[in-house]
This record gives C-alpha cells, structure tokens and sequence, in this order.
C-alpha cells in the first residue's frame, strides 16, 4: 500500500469511537481508558510518521494478510521504534505499544486505509474529545476548540514571516498545528512556534504531534502561564518571557467552577485587583485583591502581557465577560493597553456538546488608540454542527441538499464568510451591511458593552416632533414606572396548590396561562404576597431565558393573585398622568422595541437574559395625545374580552352536570 491509495475521511471521531468501544470490551488486559489513550495515541503518531515519511514507497501501518502475526507485530513494533529514535526529546525510551496482536491488528486495520495528514479533521482533538470525555474536560474547564473556529482565529489574525507565536493554553495544540499548516499554504516562513499547558499529558501529547508533522521550530512548556514569570520553570524561562510574541492564539479554561484564589497570582494581576468607578475619576484599580477569579479574566490580562507593542491576539472568551456589568472594569483595563480589533459573537451550538456556554473571539492588538477607531463585528449564525455535533448542511427549499460545484454536500457553516468579510474589511471594501460584518466606532460603545448584537440594529424610525425617544432609565430614574424582580419560591412548593406560580414560560400571548403543576399553596402564597405587591395594570416581563425574552402580559383582577419568578420583571407605572400602563404595555410590544429588546440579550453562561439592558430600551411616545388614547382605548378593550372569555369558560365549565 502506498500512500497515494489512502482516502480522507470527514469524521474521524466515529472511527476512534468504534476502536474504543472495541478495546474496552474485548483487549486483552486492558481495563482503563488511560492505557487505551496511550496506545491509541503511539500507534496514530506511528500512522501519521509512515504517512511522512514513507509516502514515496510501501507503507508500514498495515496489516497484510499473507504475513505471519509476529511479521507482523515485529514490523509496526519497529515503526514505532523508528518514531521514539527520531524525536528522543519527546518519547521515552522505555515508552511500547502493550496491545496484544489480536488487537494490534484490529486497530491497524480500521487506521491503515485512512489519509490522516489530509482529513479536514485536528486528529489528536478529535482523538481526545472522544477518549478522553466530557468529565476530564469539565474539571479541569477545558473543551477542545472546533477545526472551524481555530482556522477562523488563525485566517483572521493572520501570522507573518519571522513572527513568534504563542498559545499560553496550548491544550492540544490545536491552534499551533493550524498556524504551522497556514504558514506553510500561504508561503509564510520563519516563525517560531511557543506553547504552554500545565497538564503534563496533553503538553506530552502536543509535543509528539507537532514533532512528527515535521515542526522544528516549536517549543513546549508543561508550565503554569499564569504564575508571575519569575516563578516559571527555568526551562519555561528559557524560551518564554512577557513582551516578547506577535501573535497570542488561545481559547482558556474558563469557569467560576475553577477560579484563581492564590492571593500570589492574584496579586501579580491588575484584574487580580478589584476596581471601583466614580464619577470624578472613572475606573480606578484598588490595592484590595479579590478573593478569586475565574482564570479567563486573568489569562486576558497575561494574554497582553505576552505580546510585544503592536503585537496581535485572538481569545475566546465566555460572553458574560462582553456584556456582564460585572466586567465593565475588565474592558477599562483593555482600553487602556489595546486596541479592539474585532468581535465574532459565535452560536450557542459552537462549543457543543462538550460545554453549553455561549462564547465569542475578542482580536486586539497591543497599542493604545488616542482617537476613535473601527471596530468590526460579526454574529455568527450557524457553526456547521447542531447542539449534539450533529453536522448541518444546507438545503433547498424543497429540501434537497445544495451540492458544490463537485456535488457534494456544504456545511451550514457561516465561519467561511466571517473571514471573507473580515478580508475584505481589511481591504476597505467592506460594502454590504450584514450580520456576519459591520463595523462599529469606538466611540459608540456604551457602558463598556462589546456585544455585537447590541449595535447592529439600525435606527427604524424617524426622530421628528412626533415622538419623544426616551430610555427606561429616565422613566425608573424620574419614578415614573418602576422595575421590580420575582422570587424563586423552591421547588417543594409546587404541586401544594392551586395559585399560579407564573414563570417564563407561562407567559404567552399577553397572557399568564399558568402551569397547574407548579402552583402553589396559600401559605406559599401569603410569604411572597406583600414583597411582590402585585395589581392590576403591572405588566410582567420576560426578562431571562432563551427565546421568550421580551414576552410580556398584563394582570388584571381575575390574575393578580399569583407568585412570579425571578426571571420576571414586574413593570408598575407609578405616575400615569406621563404614561398609562396600557400604552406602556403597547410600546413594549411594538417591533421597534422588540427588536431592541433582541439586540440587547447575551447569554451569561447557558442562560440569556436582558439583564440591567432592560433600562436601555428606547420608547418611542408620541406626543399626539389623541393617538395615545386611541391606542389605550384598543389595549384595555383586548384585555376586557380576554377576561369576558375567561369567564364564559369558566361558567360553562361550572354549569357541567357531569
């Protein structure tokens, strides 16, 4: 078999899942994944080897029917050997393949056919995201970035000739193998290759899977680089300092569920540090550290440090951090030592199924601005792959597949695109006003919130002398109206019976159809009734939770008595000689503010919510009176018929003799 006479596979990861599920039943003295990795791991780098460097003549990765077991053991047993003599740095001495024969030839014979070095595929992600399964990347925060994501970084961050280029979260190296494999198709030469992982095994690993692709300018660290730099290893010391690299590409561990508490490394950081903001001096760091931090907050601030002025960097980042009010003094701290590139706000589905957090890619690059600049932005709206990493491809309208132009079938995948336009941003020639790109000034930001989402809504209406645009705010702030928030009752309440216990979901078509399930007791009742204060004319709001944000319904007095969840606000106009609460309720659901309303959510973790955006959201009141009565006139007359069906409903109900 000669290299030419292997094929390219689209998904490596059934292949991989078959082996493994065929090792863990049937190897012989084999029990733990751990020793199944190993193995795996020696005989795909000895595949990848002969691929390298045996294309011209007869392949070694192969079981050949006419030999003899031992022939045949002897010959991939000596690959392997030739694998451990060519990289001694990398591979221990004492390092063997320990499968049996029998399952020897089983995994050869399932790899020895496949094109490794030409699937689309990271091998070694892929190996490791079905090996090494959801609970090592769930403790540890890490999740192997998709192959579409990291060329999307690497397309867009574009490495030079000569450039240094780093991941201080190498994992895998997923994003170093990318950026070797641009390099070399765009005839981009000279570039040093740097990487950092404190996980021993997959620094390991990243270290044998650079090697034999043939990359020798690469260096390794099984470091901490989030620790001062003084105290790295001296072997990190060697080739890592701070100030030193182009090009940063990462995806952190991110999570509250691993934060930072050492006050050593805390203290090392200005986003260790808690930040207070006043009105006379802005934003201002404060000597007192806090007792944690996740560590992405604190890998954006090494990820700066890492580059040398003028230097670029992408990481993906948690969305909370873009919109969060909580992070605002995080992109305070950026301002003022970078310059923001670009935003690519990525689908809930990116990442899935191994986390479900929503997350976009934040580009900067290391100089500090002293006038407004472009920013682009992107939202991205498929990621090629469903919330299972089922792959999506698109359809016709009768719903035939759409082929290419060598019929065969195209990823619903708009990352292609966002480098397009971003290329073509680039250029000036960015002509067409699009979600997948458009540009936003510096200057338009406000209160720090860098979710594209929040920018992309064109003005839809006229600012003339028929309407007054005025934000929630000033309504809250001029005790107009005020926003009150539910309760989360438990729940060993629900089913206790019969009052509504109104969450999101109950909230559909201005009306509150409450789930029997989950109403609650009198008693239950009575504990929320006087904090809640709940009349006829409050509206309740949708404010938390995918796909009914901006869902709205009025209490009247057959449904005021009722418990509402905290992903409810409750809208209460206090001053209704300004604004009714039935123009109020109107306004809300007009598609001039509901498409406000949609621009403004990001999700935080896995939930999306509104949050304190809610107070963003611009009214527009007409200053024609007449207009204004006459709309109030068709609300309350919709919400009289809704409650006159009610009750024929009930009365029909009660009139049943049977």
């Amino acid at each position: 078999m000669k290299k030419t006479e292997l094929k390219s596979v689209n998904n490596l990861k059934v292949i991989i899942r078959d082996i493994r599920g065929y090792l863990a039943g049937n190897a012989t003295g084999i029990t733990r994944d751990e020793v199944i990795v190993q193995n795996l791991m020696l005989l795909v780098f000895s595949k990848i080897y002969d691929e390298n460097k045996n294309g011209e003549n007869e392949l070694q990765f192969c079981h050949k029917t006419d030999e003899s077991i031992e022939d045949f053991t002897k010959r991939i047993k000596s690959l392997f050997n030739c694998v451990k003599a060519s990289f001694p740095d990398i591979f221990d001495t004492k390092e063997k393949i320990t499968l049996a024969p029998k399952d020897l030839i089983y995994v050869v014979e399932k790899l020895q056919d496949i094109a490794i070095m030409s699937t689309e595929r990271d091998v070694i992600a892929d190996l490791f995201e079905e090996l090494i399964g959801v609970s090592f990347r769930g403790d540890e925060g890490q999740f192997f970035t998709p192959k579409n994501i990291v060329k999307t970084m690497v397309e867009m961050i574009s490495p030079k000739s000569g450039e240094k280029i780093i991941d201080p979260a190498s994992g895998s190296a997923g994003f170093l193998v990318y950026s070797y494999l641009y390099c070399l198709k765009n005839n981009v030469s000279n570039c040093d290759f740097y990487g950092i992982e404190k996980d021993a095994f997959l620094a390991k690993i990243s270290k044998m899977y650079l090697a034999v692709l043939g990359l020798d300018s690469l260096k390794i660290s099984c470091d901490n680089s989030l620790l001062n730099p003084k105290d790295w290893l001296s072997s990190t010391k060697d080739y890592f300092s701070l100030n030193k690299f182009d090009v940063v590409i990462t995806n952190p561990p991110f999570g509250a569920k691993i934060p930072i508490t050492d006050p050593k490394i805390l203290s090392s950081f200005k986003l260790g540090h808690v930040w207070k903001c006043s009105k006379e001096n802005g934003w201002q760091m404060t000597e007192k550290l806090y007792d944690k931090q996740p560590p992405q907050i604190l890998f954006i601030e090494r990820v700066v440090e890492l580059l040398k002025e003028g230097g670029r960097a992408a990481i993906v980042l948690p969305d909370g951090i873009f919109g969060n009010a909580s992070s605002r003094y995080i992109w305070e701290y950026l301002k003022s030592v970078s310059r923001i590139d670009a935003i690519v706000s990525l689908t809930q589905e990116a990442f899935q199924p191994s986390t479900h957090t929503k997350t976009s890619v934040l580009f900067l690059t290391k100089v500090k601005p002293n006038r407004p600049y472009s920013i682009f932005m992107s939202i991205v709206n498929s990621v090629g792959h469903d919330k299972n990493g089922k792959e999506l491809y698109l359809y016709n309208k009768d719903g035939s597949f759409i082929k290419d132009k060598n019929g065969m079938t195209i990823l619903d995948d708009s990352l292609p695109k966002v480098i397009e336009t971003y290329k073509s941003y680039l250029k000036g020639q960015l002509t067409e006003y699009s979600q997948l790109g458009f540009v936003v000034s510096s200057d338009r930001i406000e209160n720090n919130i860098y979710i594209p989402s929040s920018y992309i809504m064109k003005k839809t209406i006229n600012v003339d002398e028929k309407y007054d645009l005025v934000k929630i705010k000033k309504l809250i702030d001029e005790n107009i109206i005020s926003v009150k928030r539910g309760n989360e009752i438990g729940s060993k309440f629900y089913g206790t019976g019969d009052i509504p216990f109104v969450r999101t979901s109950d909230i559909v078509n201005w009306e509150v159809k409450a789930d029997p399930i989950k109403s609650i007791s009198e008693e239950a009742y009575l504990m929320y009734k006087d904090k809640q204060n709940l009349k006829p004319g409050d509206i309740l709001f949708v404010n938390d939770g995918t796909f009914l944000i901006g869902r709205s319904a009025m209490l009247t007095e057959k449904t005021i008595k009722c418990v509402i969840q905290s992903h409810l606000r409750k809208i209460t106009v206090l001053k209704t000689d300004y604004i009714n609460p039935y123009y109020l309720f109107y306004l809300l659901n007009i598609p001039y503010v509901q498409k406000q309303i949609k621009s403004k959510i990001f999700t935080q973790a896995t939930l999306s919510t509104l949050g304190n955006r809610l107070e963003e959201i611009v009214l527009p009141i007409s200053k024609d009176k007449t207009e204004i009565d006459k709309i109030t006139k068709k609300i309350k007359e919709i919400f009289k018929k809704k409650d006159e069906i009610k009750c024929e409903i009930e009365l029909i109900m009660n009139e049943s003799q049977i």
